[in-house]
């Protein structure tokens, strides 16, 4: 029987079987052998069939050639890696990317082998041709994967990271991607779930196209627009689930009803697929990514479909992860703004502005804080502080003290007694907070505490291990003010100091924390030069000299917080206070009343003379009948009406409710049901219960 009939091997000539002439004909891989001269000689059906010729119209052909000067795009390289491979001997690997025909690119990988004769000489070479699209779009996805872990959520800003994925995407997935987020998202708030039948309303958070200016897009960035719940968008955004589709004739018909700007952009852009992938982090859907092809001729795959919802999960975390923070540098925020003056204490005695400015280092909240005190008889106290820390345990600290300073500002306690008071509070909080793990210590505040009369011009200010304020004089000359330098809060043992100094009128007095002064790589005596020389610089307002103050010598990125208190020194004339020196002998009552009364006459608050005759009868015969010379009646009339009564008791008064039968007691019940408010303060060698009522016609 004949052996080809038999459907055994053949021989050759030389006897030898044509076994491996079949196995090359009958293998799937695409094999090719070009001679010496790099020239088409053989090539099996697997190679033929890849580019749809027959074998007598390629043998002579180069490399990559399809027919006479037609190449491949992609395999221009090809001819010289072959003649690289048979001049060094060595196989070599050739990597291409070619579209043939229609069909899709596809990148291929050549192994080059030289083919070598009976004597060692190279006769040819071999090019096997294996598809490895699969593979190459298996690592390139990785890679954009691991990218994205780097590049997305650089920031914890909701729409810096919408940017970075939509500006990602379009390097290697889309053609055009937006990101759109639910409205409530932007604040730090947790959206709801849609209801059914209802329409979702997004935020166009940020786009990016392989197109200048992304024209295709109908929706511009940060403005809002809806989609229905019963929607594509809708649908993928309920279920939670990335979905892709082609566009048709059918759906463009859709689309002309329900959005036809957005169809009219499809045609003229000719989008032919897209995708939607939900923005949802744990159990929390945020928005949704929308990604477009019109220029990458392929559609979009099950492959694609699958990275671009890994791009979108890792993109809802960094979303959610910044809308966190949004959230809870917001309460902060809150926290801060409550703990801090929201407007100055009604008073005439100063003209203040301030600054506050948080560090950028953390939470943006820290324990710097300033107050401005309306004391009784037209005073004013300006505190400035600094709880050591930044964030919400500092702040709430701050807070704390702040509330204990206003509380012992209200007794009317001297600059240097408030220090002390204050300095045994935080002794006992670092007890308690030492007792908590989680708590931190208070120890090593600062605090300066200062208090203007505007009637004398005096100022008596003490400090507890506080920077020294600056002192503006009317003439531009701008000096320290020499103080006592005290221990900081909290160290306890060491007495503070007072010091009392006269403040010229239109003097300005600038408070402030070492954040404004201490930076590192700064020379503080040179800083403090600068905020002499701001601050002696003539300038249109108070509120101009703080932004020339803060401009000067505000670091780009403060790792301190910042408070500024500016307070410009006013006085009550002559006409706007009168007081008289009184003995000791109940006689005098009626000439007190005599001297009020004709007072408030010239003042023009007639209206007020009988309260305040009542007023400073009963303080007057408390201090003849209680206290003691010297006795000394003073009336101030600033936003209030303040009638005080000086003596040299220091004895307190206190306000009781007298029954039937008792012949005193209801005096100060009698002041206290007249007046707004009333009290007590000490002085060195006495007391002076004031009292004080609104003005006619306020």
């Amino acid at each position: 029987m004949d052996e080809e009939m038999s459907g055994r091997p053949g021989r050759d000539e030389d006897g030898r079987t044509d076994l491996a002439r079949l196995i090359l004909d009958q293998l799937p891989v695409a094999v090719a052998y070009f001679d010496r001269s790099a020239r088409l000689v053989r090539a099996n059906p697997a190679a033929l069939d890849a580019v749809g010729k027959r074998l007598d119209e390629l043998v002579g052909l180069r490399p990559g050639e399809v027919a006479p000067g037609v190449m491949l795009s992609g395999a221009e390289g090809l001819e010289a890696a072959i003649e690289q491979a048979m001049r060094s001997g060595e196989t070599r690997t050739y990597e291409t990317r070619l579209r043939i025909g229609g069909a899709r690119e596809r990148v291929l990988t050549a192994v080059l082998s030289p083919v070598t004769g009976p004597r060692g000489e190279v006769l040819g070479c071999s090019v096997a041709t294996l598809d490895t699209t699969e593979q190459h779009r298996a690592r390139e996805r990785l890679t954009v994967l691991d990218q994205a872990s780097m590049r997305i959520g650089s920031r914890l800003d909701v729409i810096t990271t919408a940017v970075e994925l939509a500006e990602m995407a379009t390097e290697s997935l889309a053609d055009f991607v937006a990101v759109d987020l639910l409205a409530p998202v932007l604040a730090g708030d947790e959206p709801r779930a849609p209801a059914p039948g209802s329409t979702i309303v997004f935020h166009r958070a940020a786009q990016h196209s392989v197109l200048d200016g992304a024209p295709e897009s109908v929706v511009p960035v940060g403005t809002s627009h809806t989609f229905d719940r019963e929607s594509a968008v809708g649908r993928a955004l309920v279920r939670g689930e990335a979905t892709r589709h082609a566009v048709d004739e059918e759906s463009l018909r859709l689309w002309d009803v329900i959005d036809p700007d957005r169809a009219r952009s499809i045609r003229e852009y000719r989008v032919h697929s897209t995708m939607v992938a939900p923005l949802a982090a744990r159990g929390i859907t945020l928005g949704m990514a929308t990604f477009l092809r019109h220029r990458t001729p392929e559609p979009f795959d099950d492959d694609d479909l699958l990275l671009a919802g890994e791009l979108a999960a890792r993109a809802a975390v960094a979303v959610d992860n910044a809308r966190r923070y949004t959230r809870e540098h917001a309460t902060a925020l809150a926290l801060q703004r409550s703990l801090l003056p929201r407007r100055t204490a009604r008073q005439q005695a100063v003209e203040v502005a301030s600054r506050y400015l948080p560090n950028t280092t953390g939470a943006g909240i820290g324990g710097d804080w300033f107050d401005v005190i309306a004391l009784s008889g037209a005073r004013v106290a300006l505190v400035v502080g600094d709880v050591v820390g930044h964030g919400v345990q500092a702040s709430a600290t701050m807070g704390r003290l702040r509330t204990a300073v206003r509380t012992l500002a209200d007794v009317d306690l001297a600059p240097d007694e408030l220090l002390t008071q204050l300095d045994d509070l935080v002794i006992k909080l670092d007890r308690e907070e030492a007792v908590d793990p989680g708590g931190s210590s208070v120890a090593g505040a600062t605090c300066l505490y200062a208090v203007y009369d505007p009637v004398s011009g005096s100022c008596s200010m003490a400090r507890a291990g506080h920077p020294e304020p600056v002192l503006v004089r009317p003439d531009g000359t701008a000096s320290h003010v020499t103080l006592p330098a005290g221990p900081p809060l909290g160290v306890g043992g060491l007495p503070f100091e007072a010091t009392e100094f006269e403040v010229p009128e239109r003097s300005i007095l600038a408070l402030y924390t070492d954040g404004l002064i201490e930076t590192p790589g700064r020379d503080i005596d040179a800083a403090l030069g600068v905020l002499r020389e701001t601050l002696a610089r003539p300038s249109g307002s108070l509120e101009d000299t703080c932004d020339a103050v803060m401009a000067a010598l505000l670091p780009e990125r403060p790792d301190d917080d910042i408070a500024l208190l500016l307070a410009r020194a006013g006085r009550l004339g002559a006409g706007h206070h009168a007081s008289w020196e009184l003995p000791a002998d109940p006689s005098v009552v009626a000439t007190a009343r005599r001297h009020v009364a004709a007072q408030l006459e010239e003042w023009g608050l007639d209206d007020a003379v009988f309260t305040t005759e009542l007023v400073v009868s009963e303080l007057v015969t408390n201090a003849i009948r209680y206290g003691g010379a010297p006795i000394r009646l003073r009336l101030i009339r600033d936003t209030a009406l303040i009638c005080e009564v000086s003596d040299g008791s220091s004895t307190a008064p206190h306000l009781r409710r007298a029954r039937i039968f008792d012949e005193g007691g209801r005096g100060l019940l009698l002041v206290a049901s007249l007046t707004e408010c009333w009290g007590t303060r000490y002085g060195p060698t006495g007391k002076t219960i004031w009292a004080e009522q609104a003005l006619p016609g306020t």
